[in-house]
């Protein structure tokens, strides 16, 4: 008799691709595993619906001065300060674990993986509590401020830096934690050369080649980041507004007469662009910086630096990921010194065991008769 396909629900959140991407990648990579496998993504925000839905969606942008201010209050109250953590993660674990709980219950998979904290905080309350019967799988797509990343009732935690380790386990010292390939986009783990990039692409052969980029919603000073890069001599400008128009038409308008610069908007070939690139000068941390260092690309933190990014910051700067520039005179220096140091592909990432071999085998364990 042959085994029945594994279930497996992921929960992500639509807001952006940080967290979308590591749940589609991670569905095909269980598929070419297990192609019977049942694979479903679930948007974990619009489970939960109402205030909070609306409030993570519409504070996603922060696109203006005062929301970034505000953004980074909320964190501080909500990761810094003792009793008002503790407060959010019960409410938020609660209001959450609510409606989750129901929505995962009626798919019935064997293991449910979110790549979203927030789903993450409300799967590890509903597990401690013991309403949630199958095991939980958290798969981390940052570097550090992990306090909602990572949870004591979660099973297994995927991490894709091994430098972040050592903080999931103070959180969850029980937990299961392995360091994984498989949730950022296949190509990145194959050899790219960068004259090839560069051609198809259709951006100069010779010359150094800067990205600045804000993460799917282009947040950050895009504009400074692009006037800095434009100071180096010869330098060409890939400036990339993911899925925001409005920055998207403001830089094509602002630079759209410069021939050293290429202003584009969401694209699927940045696989190809930091093959191409010399520099990443990016906003957002994520997964953007980990596939810069997989191809050898030099990576400049610059632009928000609130909240969580801030925390990047600081892991980034302490295991020597990327610099991070605070104003325009010190990204201006730290451009010139990444243009003079050019970086070598990683491939010690294409060596990791699979994302989706690890779901795979968590639900077979809590299911042997399988």
């Amino acid at each position: 008799m042959s085994a029945d396909p594994s279930r497996v629900l992921i929960l992500s959140a639509s807001i952006g691709e940080g967290h979308d991407l590591p749940a589609r990648v991670l569905a095909e990579g269980i598929r070419d595993l297990e192609p019977k496998a049942q694979v479903e993504i679930v948007d974990s925000l619009a489970i939960v619906g109402g205030p909070i839905e609306r409030l993570v969606r519409e504070g996603s942008r922060f696109e203006s001065a005062w929301g970034n201010r505000i953004f980074d209050l909320e964190y501080r109250l909500i990761t810094d300060l003792r009793p008002t953590r503790r407060l959010a993660k019960v409410i938020s674990g609660r209001l959450a674990g609510r409606r989750i709980g129901p929505a995962v219950a009626a798919r019935a998979p064997n293991v449910v993986v979110s790549t979203y904290p927030g789903s993450t905080e409300a799967l590890g309350w509903l597990r401690a509590q013991g309403r949630l019967p199958i095991p939980v799988v958290s798969a981390i797509t940052d570097l550090a401020a992990l306090a909602y990343w990572a949870h004591p009732a979660v099973d297994l935690h995927l991490i894709t830096h091994p430098e972040s380790e050592a903080e999931v386990r103070r959180i969850a010292p029980r937990s299961r934690i392995e360091c994984v390939r498989g949730l950022t986009s296949p190509e990145f783990y194959m050899p790219c050369e960068p004259g090839a990039a560069r051609a198809d692409l259709g951006l100069p052969d010779e010359g150094p080649i800067v990205v600045v980029s804000g993460g799917g919603w282009a947040v950050g000073d895009l504009a400074g980041a692009t006037e800095v890069a434009l100071g180096e001599p010869g330098v060409t400008v890939v400036c990339l507004c993911g899925r925001n128009e409005r920055v998207l038409t403001e830089l094509t308008r602002r630079f759209g007469g410069n021939d050293r610069v290429v202003v584009m908007g969401f694209t699927e070939q940045m696989s190809e662009l930091l093959a191409a690139a010399d520099v990443l000068i990016h906003s957002t941390a994520g997964l953007t910086v980990l596939e810069a260092i997989m191809r050898g690309c030099r990576v400049i933190s610059f632009g928000w630096g609130r909240a969580h990014i801030r925390v990047n910051n600081r892991a980034f700067a302490e295991h020597g990921l990327a610099e991070v520039a605070t104003d325009q005179e010190s990204l201006r220096l730290g451009l010139h010194r990444a243009l003079g140091d050019p970086g070598s592909p990683d491939d010690s990432f294409a060596r990791l065991p699979t994302a989706a071999g690890a779901v795979l085998n968590l639900a077979r364990e809590a299911n042997p008769a399988r």
